[in-house]
């Protein structure tokens, strides 16, 4: 399992390493350089504390979550899996985090079914928490209303589809009258439990609220980042930038948002008069320390969790247990 892990990483690296360096050449690569020697490096230990805050209040929402549907395990083991999960920030929309239930499951004995639903109702909370930024900003500095508005409007769409139980059952019925998913009758319906519980009206509130405060802290990286650069742009903005390039990212579904997220950074910078050299430098710098940096804090913590528990080996019909 972890030598896919690894193969998808290095796909991810070198596709990365591909748009960096074009991005590099379009803003002129000594340049770049040049701007990178000029940054004041005093302020990267700031820069990764910001992701460990985002990080951590992240977790305080898995947890959270897992409690809800009454997953009994103790935070230190709950930290060390979803600090795991962090090494499958490249894969599309992130769900390979996945991994994070198989390892709830090596742990509890919880079924897989059970608390993947977590990692849905992580994911929509976080969109909704950057919709919210990007819908400000959009409104406010006039950009992108249509993709932010869209994006909010689907989200909003599924939480109203999970609620309404009797019309999800329905679906559901018809779904299980398909043979393939007829198989898996039990499973479906306990994600489906889960997911009800985890998306309810209470619940979807309160993590959406803690979603913002946790991004927050990324959005906040990035101000000090143009800041440093001299770049003049306020804090509402970086905000609306970074939830934007993020959810930009998110919907076309690639690793980690590779080249969309970086591309609209890009372009938001210099749309408000940013030197080409200076946006390439200050987007390569902020992904390093949110995507790139939560990678390899997942890497170490994957190594970690296997030292405590033994090697995770993972297969595809481990995923299909009830």
């Amino acid at each position: 399992m972890l030598k896919k892990v690894k193969k998808n990483i290095f796909i991810a690296l070198a596709a990365a390493a591909i748009i960096y360096l074009g991005l590099s050449i379009y803003a002129d690569y000594n340049a770049v350089l040049e701007s990178f020697k000029n940054f004041d490096w005093r302020f990267l230990p700031l820069l990764i504390t910001l992701p460990f805050l985002n990080y951590f209040f992240r977790f305080l929402k898995w947890h959270y979550y897992l409690s809800i549907i009454n997953i009994k395990i103790s935070r230190k083991d709950s930290f060390a899996i979803f600090l795991s999960g962090l090494i499958m920030s490249v894969t599309p929309g992130k769900m390979g985090e996945l991994l994070k239930s198989y390892l709830v499951k090596q742990v509890t004995g919880e079924p897989i079914g059970k608390t993947a639903p977590v990692i849905f109702a992580e994911r929509i909370t976080d969109m909704i928490s950057l919709v919210l930024i990007g819908l400000v900003g959009a409104w406010l500095f006039d950009f992108g209303k249509e993709i932010v508005l869209g994006t909010g409007i689907f989200f909003l769409l599924i939480v109203v589809i999970i609620s309404k139980k009797n019309f999800s059952m329905k679906i559901i019925s018809l779904l299980l009258k398909v043979k393939f998913a007829g198989k898996y009758a039990e499973p479906i319906r306990n994600a489906y439990e889960s997911s009800y519980n985890l998306l309810r009206p209470a619940p979807l509130y309160l993590m959406t609220l803690l979603s913002l405060v946790a991004w927050f802290f990324e959005c906040l990286g990035l101000y000090i980042v143009l800041t440093v650069f001299d770049l003049g742009i306020n804090l509402g903005y970086a905000s609306f930038m970074y939830a934007f390039a993020t959810i930009a990212g998110a919907i076309t579904m690639l690793p980690g948002g590779l080249g969309v997220t970086e591309g609209s950074l890009t372009y938001l910078i210099i749309r408000v008069g940013g030197e080409k050299n200076l946006a390439v430098a200050a987007t390569f710098l902020v992904r390093v320390v949110t995507l790139w940096f939560a990678v390899l804090v997942g890497a170490v913590s994957v190594f970690l969790y296997q030292k405590r528990f033994g090697e995770i080996t993972m297969n595809q019909e481990k995923f299909q247990e009830k």
